[in-house]
């Protein structure tokens, strides 16, 4: 009868002053969900704080509606009784609480499983020292109050759920205050916290913020944490930086304190949250990646800067940016990502990604195009994510660095390559797994000749279209590589010139290589020699090679000698890591750089036993080559198809190239003749 009463007497001087509820909490200063609940029939009854406030705005008698307040909160409080707010620590979900999700994980394997959120191992740093040491004092019977400042996904939110585990087993409550708003929340149910609950303040600017709200939430908590009958409690809240910056700032003289009891309240309660992790959290992480904390693992594994929160809490929304993006921004991704995972640097040409991503979209999507499709692409995918990261963000030049008195040279013989951009590196991780069997379209490889001008990227991409066979566009790269000043790319060039008869043309590139410095190309120029019978010439290549004066067969003795004995020791190597658990067996690349040194020297047998250790399609083909340079071509043939067999794209293209026929030598046809 009281709440009725009560209502009624709102809800005729809200008619009498012709207000609506929203002019009414304006004037009030209060929210417009506040005033709804006041007069709404079914919800509980307003607190004392709202009751009064109304009463003044609608110059209604504010005693006599304060005490149908208290008469209808009573009745509530009685209806209330065993519902206290909050609900023990232990039925709480992390990320109920606004943890960041660190990645989905599949449930089960098969396809359509349903995706759960996990998160990965913690690792304490000095603030968990701290928060371990309040909570110790809570656990004694005294109420304390922290607020953990730092920016965006810096681990904040984790540290306070650590932070209580503590409690969770003593049986204590959680209160998260969030509806119907977080401040309404807060204030409606502050007063009636028993003790032996934490209150969770995430964000806490939301509730502290509002300078309606802010001063009387602030007001309320400090009520808390001082009187007897409220204790022990534990108020845990987490803020960015600048909101507690504002929050601590002095008023000018003579200017309004908006937040002056919020100060009173933060003051000697805040701890600083770093913003990486230190060389100690960094072997904790390292030994719980070790220890199989995958998400962690992975996180290690670009993170490099140490910012380990930052890059687990971004992950999962760069992939959903990516994978529910526009296509114009997803086909830049792509062109992104290839590049990337084929070897070109961290820092890409805006005018590459530009001209690059036209193939990556099919015809609907490239026929709807607006004209201003570039700046939107690249707009969406500048807007960060958690942790301050973007899927594609801009990179401007460092200031070059130069020792004291040495003179700055007048023009940069660096090009001018105008906007870079840097693709995120969870995308970057990501496109090296789930697109190592796409071959880029051809934008992309003409957008790398066109664009691209760093002679290593170029050397690169030459290696990744000749081994996709797309061997026109390896060509060309090569000659772009060389005229930037590319040295690399000379031998690769002698080599196809001296396969197709050009063997004056070949023996001028590698005598350029070998300037260079290259002892592979020296090694070619010599067989060249040996092979049109100038064993003498032949001999005098191999003892500058081997810089000594010995003859070609005892340095050639003197070299199979080491590299049985280095081969031993590798062996014995490999069988340690074994059986250690922290490196598990011997990785196939491992067996595959010790074959081609062997094979280099003509040991095919040696090589070929090796590759019989592993036995994936990797090395099937790499046997394959060894029997091809053995001359055994039938044998070539039939392990290059038994790995096409397995549906390997790399084996197959080797596969169908033995059609074309044999050299009258007995060499295969190479497929660029």
């Amino acid at each position: 009868m009281a709440l009725s009463e009560l209502r009624k007497r709102l809800t005729d001087g809200l008619a009498h002053a012709r207000l609506t509820k929203t002019q009414l909490a304006r004037q009030a200063k209060l929210g417009r969900t506040t005033v709804q609940q006041a007069v709404n029939t079914n919800a509980a009854a307003p607190t004392a704080e709202t009751v009064a406030a109304l009463a003044r705005t609608l110059r209604l008698p504010v005693q006599e509606l304060l005490d149908l307040q208290r008469t209808a909160a009573g009745a509530d409080s009685t209806r209330k009784q065993g519902q206290d707010p909050g609900k023990p620590i232990s039925e709480w979900d992390p990320h109920d609480l606004e943890v960041h999700p660190a990645g989905p994980a599949l449930r089960g394997h098969a396809t359509g499983a349903a995706m759960e959120r996990v998160l990965p191992g913690y690792v304490p740093r000095n603030h968990d020292r701290v928060l371990a040491d309040v909570v110790d004092d809570v656990e004694q019977g005294h109420s304390h109050m922290v607020v953990l400042v730092g920016s965006s996904s810096t681990g904040k939110t984790r540290a306070c759920w650590e932070a209580v585990q503590p409690l969770a087993q003593a049986g204590w409550l959680l209160w998260h205050p969030f509806d119907p708003t977080r401040a309404e929340a807060a204030l409606d149910d502050l007063q009636h916290l028993r003790p032996h609950t934490v209150i969770w303040l995430n964000e806490a600017q939301h509730y502290l913020g509002p300078p309606d709200v802010g001063e009387r939430i602030a007001a309320a908590i400090h009520d808390l944490l001082t009187k007897p009958q409220h204790k022990p409690v534990l108020v845990l809240g987490t803020l960015w930086p600048h909101f507690a910056t504002d929050y601590m700032a002095l008023p000018a003289p003579g200017a309004p304190d908006p937040h002056s009891r919020v100060r009173e309240l933060l003051a000697g309660r805040t701890l600083a949250i770093p913003e990486t992790f230190d060389t100690e959290a960094l072997c904790t992480a390292a030994a719980l990646a070790e220890d199989g904390d995958r998400l962690l693992a992975d996180a290690l594994t670009r993170a490099a800067d140490g910012r380990v929160t930052q890059d687990l809490a971004g992950a999962p929304e760069l992939l959903r940016r990516y994978e529910t993006g526009t296509a114009a921004a997803r086909a830049v991704l792509e062109a992104a990502m290839d590049a990337r995972r084929l070897g070109v640097g961290l820092h890409l040409p805006h005018a590459f990604l530009i001209d690059a991503a036209i193939d990556y979209l099919c015809d609907q999507d490239y026929d709807e195009l607006t004209e201003d499709w570039v700046e939107s692409a690249f707009a969406e995918l500048a807007r960060v994510v958690h942790g301050k990261q973007a899927p594609l963000r801009r990179v401007g030049a460092r200031p070059r660095r130069r020792s004291p008195g040495s003179v700055q040279p007048a023009t940069a013989n660096v090009p001018v390559l105008g906007q870079m951009f840097r693709l995120a590196d969870y995308l970057d991780q990501h496109g090296r797994t789930t697109r190592q069997a796409q071959c880029p379209p051809a934008s992309f490889w003409e957008a790398a000749y066109t664009h691209l001008a760093h002679t290593d990227d170029l050397d690169n991409l030459a290696e990744a279209a000749q081994s996709r066979f797309r061997y026109q566009w390896a060509h060309h790269l090569r000659h772009r590589a060389i005229d930037a000043g590319s040295t690399n790319s000379l031998a690769p060039l002698a080599w196809i010139r001296e396969t197709v008869g050009d063997h004056d043309g070949a023996e001028a590139l590698y005598r350029r290589a070998a300037d260079a410095g290259s002892v592979g190309a020296l090694a070619a120029l010599a067989r060249m020699r040996k092979k049109s019978g100038d064993h003498d010439g032949a001999n005098a290549i191999y003892r500058k090679i081997t810089d000594s004066g010995e003859s070609l067969t005892e340095a050639l003795s003197r070299r199979d000698a080491n590299l049985h004995a280095a081969l031993a020791k590798l062996s014995r190597f490999a069988a340690a890591l074994s059986v250690t658990r922290a490196w598990g067996p011997p990785h196939t690349s491992f067996w595959m750089a010790v074959s081609r040194s062997l094979s280099a020297f003509g040991d095919y047998d040696g090589a070929e036993s090796l590759l019989r250790r592993a036995s994936d399609v990797g090395t099937l083909i790499e046997q394959a080559r060894v029997r091809e340079m053995s001359g055994d071509h039938s044998g070539a043939e039939a392990l290059y198809r038994r790995a096409a067999d397995t549906g390997d794209a790399e084996a197959h293209g080797f596969a169908v190239r033995w059609p074309y026929g044999l050299d009258p030598d007995g060499t295969p046809t190479p497929p660029w003749t």
